[in-house]
């Protein structure tokens, strides 16, 4: 986790700021700052209608009764791909625009599920379990159970959450 910082922190302002550099020795300094809020500029637009888009979308796949996971997806890389495109810098604005395209957005959401899916279905299902723990046990009394599964004969007895203790 601290090489993942030290990279986000130190390793790409220089990047991006080399870049800059580069380009503006190469454009001058106006034309590079006149493309930078350009880029910011049509950032915004394209986040706007792409976080729109994403958002129909959304409420689509609600109204028809699914859940929404690659709705949901979608908008959070909207966001973040938003986000690096108002920030400074070419290498952002890269960035930001694979997280914008649809196509190119398809395929980071792919990576992504594929690479995290496993641990966010293992650490929700136990982060609810702990959490919530067994609240109601169900006695049958030694009757056979109901045939209707709509259906559940039984008393209820309220157990209290078992607590974990950290390692």
């Amino acid at each position: 986790m601290a090489l993942v910082l030290i990279f986000v922190f130190i390793v790409v302002p220089i990047a991006e700021l080399y870049v800059l550099i580069q380009i503006g020795s190469a454009i001058g300094i106006l034309p590079t700052i006149a493309l930078l809020i350009l880029d910011s500029v049509l950032g915004a637009a394209l986040m706007r209608s792409q976080g729109r888009a994403a958002w129909m979308r959304f409420n689509r796949a609600l109204a028809e009764g699914r859940v929404p996971g690659r709705e949901v997806m979608d908008g959070a890389l909207v966001i973040f791909g938003g986000a690096l495109l108002l920030t400074p810098g070419f290498l952002s604005d890269f960035l930001g625009l694979i997280l914008l395209l649809p196509p190119t957005r398809a395929i980071v959401r792919t990576v992504l599920v594929r690479r995290f899916a496993g641990r966010v279905v293992a650490s929700a299902a136990s982060g609810a379990q702990s959490r919530m723990g067994r609240i109601f046990t169900f006695e049958t009394g030694g009757r056979p159970p109901a045939h209707d599964d709509d259906i559940v004969e039984g008393t209820a007895r309220e157990v209290p959450p078992q607590r974990r203790e950290l390692p």
